[in-house]
Order: C-alpha cells, then sequence, then structure tokens
C-alpha cells in the first residue's frame, strides 16, 4: 500500500494525476457547454431548462457530480503542488532568462491562469449551480421545470459579471491551449504520428469551447436571446 502511495506522490505521480483529472475535466466540459448552448435555440429557455432538469434529476449526473468535484479538487490540489515544489526546487531565479526560447508565455503563466479560473469558478457556483441543487430555484416554466435560464437571464444585465466571464473564458482558452495537449502527453497517448493532429485537435477545442462559454452572457447582455 505504501508503495502506491509513494508512486502518487513522487513527481510523475502528481503529473499523472494531473493529467488524468485534465482530461476528465475536458471531456466535462464538452457535456457542460453543449447544455448551455441550447440557450440559443432562442425559445425562451424550454429546451435549456429540460437539460437542465435532466441534469439535475438524474441520479447518475448526480452521481457523476461527486466525482467532478474531486476530480477538480485533486487537479487544483496538484496544481498548488506542482507549483510550489518547482519554486522551491529553484529558489533563485535565473539572472537572465529566454523562457519565449522554450515553451508559450501560456505554458509558463498556468498557475496564474489557473487562479483566474478558480476565482471565475466561485463566482459561477454561487450564481448557478449552489441555487439550482440547494437553495432552488422559486420560478418555473411553461413545462414545470425550474427557470435556471431566467436566473442566467437575470445574472447576466449586470456588466460587472458579464467582464469577470469573459475574463475568465480568454483565462480558460489560453489553459486549454496548453492543457490540452500535456494531459495527452503525461498520460503518454502522444505519439509523433498523431501528436499534430492532438494539437491541431487542441486549438480548435480550446477555442471553440471558450466562445461559446463567452457568447452566452454576451447574448443575455445585449439582447440576442429572449
Amino acid at each position: 500500500m505504501s508503495g502506491f502511495g509513494n508512486a502518487f506522490s513522487s513527481s510523475i505521480g502528481k503529473k499523472f494525476i494531473m493529467g488524468a483529472t485534465g482530461i476528465f475535466l475536458i471531456l466535462f466540459l464538452i457535456v457542460h457547454c453543449g447544455i448551455n448552448a441550447l440557450i440559443f435555440i432562442n425559445d425562451g429557455g424550454l429546451t435549456f431548462n429540460t437539460g437542465a432538469h435532466f441534469m439535475a434529476t438524474n441520479w447518475i449526473i448526480r452521481a457523476g457530480e461527486i466525482v467532478l468535484m474531486l476530480g477538480l479538487l485533486a487537479h487544483i490540489f496538484q496544481a498548488l503542488r506542482l507549483t510550489l515544489e518547482n519554486n522551491k526546487a529553484r529558489p533563485i531565479k535565473y539572472a537572465v532568462t529566454n523562457g519565449q526560447a522554450n515553451s508559450k508565455w501560456y505554458s509558463r503563466s498556468m498557475g496564474l491562469l489557473g487562479t483566474l479560473l478558480l476565482i471565475f469558478l466561485v463566482v459561477h457556483l454561487k450564481d448557478f449551480w449552489v441555487v439550482s441543487r440547494f437553495t432552488g430555484i422559486p420560478t418555473v416554466d411553461a413545462n414545470g421545470h425550474e427557470d435556471l435560464y431566467a436566473v442566467m437571464k437575470d445574472k447576466f444585465q449586470d456588466p460587472l459579471r458579464v467582464g469577470i466571464y469573459l475574463l475568465a473564458m480568454v483565462s480558460l482558452c489560453y489553459h486549454l491551449l496548453h492543457g490540452f495537449a500535456s494531459a495527452f502527453q503525461t498520460m503518454g497517448w502522444n505519439h509523433s504520428k498523431y501528436s499534430g493532429i492532438i494539437k491541431g485537435a487542441g486549438v480548435w477545442y480550446s477555442i471553440i469551447i471558450s466562445i461559446l462559454f463567452a457568447a452566452m452572457p454576451i447574448a443575455f447582455h445585449f439582447g440576442f436571446i429572449q
């Protein structure tokens, strides 16, 4: 048992946890974005609320939320742990650095981008997840489902909140640009024959997911959807 624990407390083990939880979160974002994109059907939120109702009442989804939270916490914990250990291992910075020669700026800024996303996540969970799972939503739509769509519409009238979401989506895009390919590499799912495909898929995934999420508060705030 101690050998198993040591394996996951090692540098390789920590990176494996980061990669595995990263892949899990990448898959989650696809589902989450797909459900949220139902607002663009522009039917007053009926289709979106139906999807949200299914997500809130299906026991498999609810159980998956527990796994998701555990995975997210593990991802955050390991990210902080690796960052602190890397800084500790090199307490004295080089007199001259040329990071651009070896990596992109966002690859060197994952700690900052992750911190911005963590702040956004707290706001996002407070705005939507807490009310839909715990406190309840007082209004219902024409189908009798809790009107989470109305909550979104109300929240995104606030320009400050819209700005926070847009900044977070920029951070998410850059975070994914590095994290997508890095997760596959960490898991050992890369090869010279298809590493280019993975990198290309990562770029498109990062851009499309981030734009779709960013489009939602913009659409509500400017009245593109009703």
